[in-house]
């Protein structure tokens, strides 16, 4: 999302002006961590579909914050900066102003594998052994709506305020109470420039003849079926149904079947375009920032035609996490801008930080004006959130997409 700023001084808080200086020298250091989920996941997924209802609700954990500085995060693999000795610099200055001790963990492969994981936890109250975690908008809904999540104090994220203003109210969490932004992104297409050097423009390109059986595409229904309803001329966010989805998903099997679509991944289908395994797919926007650093500048993202998906990642505190003012004081953290712009120099994700996009001018000011990290209105206008789904669309949709997933 574009956020507005104002005209700011530089920073003149030594560890800010460190972390700018590590940020210049590791910016395109980044390393990926994508190992990826497999039949096994596509397992769990299924058994994630529960809509838990008919359950009584847990009560939160009592808060052992001001006696207990520790802290666990669980996120995505490649999404917090990294330095070349594989430390954390943000966290470690965030650790060090603090003195809460974090142990980060690279847990999360996909959103309704790692539900499947902890949802009996959840369901009775107990510690999953996260304090905070970051999903997706809409298996943060789904907490929410089943009593899991913990209602935050933002009494105690004084730096909410520099929350950017189209993600302060959404429908999944009214007034921001128990969920904030951590990175957003889009979904697309992407391609192998050396193998397919005229590109890609539409996700029909996909289904190109000399693709046959070099496709993937990624196993997060949304993402994979919003890009195909697109093409099919679907608001996703607007109302759609049974119709419009059922349409998209016969020419989702159909490629799956006549063997167009190789694989259908999370985040192992990046291994798949290094490999060549595959030489085009649905894809992630800033994960070809990684690739491209990693083995070269050989792959080219792109919005398709018919529009991408646009989607947020959101931390949130578990029900029996005992520590929620830590995690409260971490998020606070991460939305001081200059912090936010070292993150996003690194992820090549949206941030959802006002004030980040100046700060990043400070490291890079040619990373103040991707359209990856910071879109304007133009790329923000060919870019569709997946409307949300009740619980019996939820199980049904997934449900149907899972049978393809499993017999891929």
């Amino acid at each position: 999302m574009e956020s507005p700023v104002s005209r700011r001084p530089l920073p003149q808080d030594p560890m800010i002006r460190s972390l700018i200086a590590q940020a210049r020298r590791a910016q395109v250091n980044r390393r990926t961590l994508l190992a990826g989920a497999g039949g096994g996941a596509a397992a769990l997924a299924l058994a994630a579909c529960s809509t838990g209802g008919g359950q009584s609700k847990p009560t939160p954990a009592a808060d052992a914050s001001s006696t207990d500085k520790t802290l666990n995060w669980a996120n995505w693999a490649a999404y917090i900066d990294e330095d070349e000795a594989g430390n954390y610099p943000t966290l470690e200055a965030f650790e060090e102003q603090t003195g809460i001790a974090v142990n980060y963990e690279v847990a999360v492969d996909d959103n309704n594998t790692y539900y499947g994981k902890v949802k009996d936890q959840l369901a009775l109250g107990q510690d999953i052994g996260a304090d905070t975690v970051c999903l997706t908008d809409w298996m943060i809904a789904r907490w929410i709506r089943f009593g899991y999540a913990q209602e935050l104090d933002l009494g105690n994220i004084p730096n909410v305020k520099n929350l950017t203003p189209s993600l302060q109210d959404v429908d999944f969490d009214p007034g921001r109470k128990m969920s904030l932004p951590w990175q957003g992104g889009f979904a697309g297409i992407c391609w192998n420039k050396e193998a397919v050097p005229g590109g890609l423009a539409s996700v029909s390109d996909l289904w190109n003849a000399e693709l046959k059986g070099r496709v993937g595409v990624l196993s997060e229904m949304r993402d994979t079926m919003g890009l195909l309803m697109l093409e099919n001329g679907v608001d996703i966010s607007g109302k759609w149904g049974d119709e419009e989805y059922n349409e998209a998903i016969e020419l989702l099997q159909k490629q799956v079947s006549d063997g167009q679509v190789r694989n259908i991944k999370g985040n192992s289908y990046l291994e798949d375009l290094k490999s060549e395994d595959t030489l085009a797919a649905i894809c992630w926007s800033g994960d070809i920032t990684v690739i491209n650093a990693e083995a070269g500048d050989k792959w080219e993202f792109a919005i398709p035609t018919a529009g991408g998906t646009l989607w947020n990642d959101n931390f949130l505190v578990p029900i029996g996490s005992p520590r929620k003012a830590n995690a409260e004081a971490l998020m606070n953290y991460y939305y001081e801008p200059e912090v936010a712009a070292e993150v996003a120099a690194w992820v090549n994700f949206i941030t959802p930080v006002v004030g980040a996009q100046e700060a990043a001018a400070a490291i890079d000011p040619e990373l103040a004006e991707n359209q990856l990290i910071f879109p304007n209105e133009q790329t923000l206008s060919n870019a569709f959130v997946f409307r949300s789904l009740d619980g019996a669309e939820e199980q049904k949709y997934q449900a149907e997409f899972q049978k393809i997933l499993l017999g891929s």
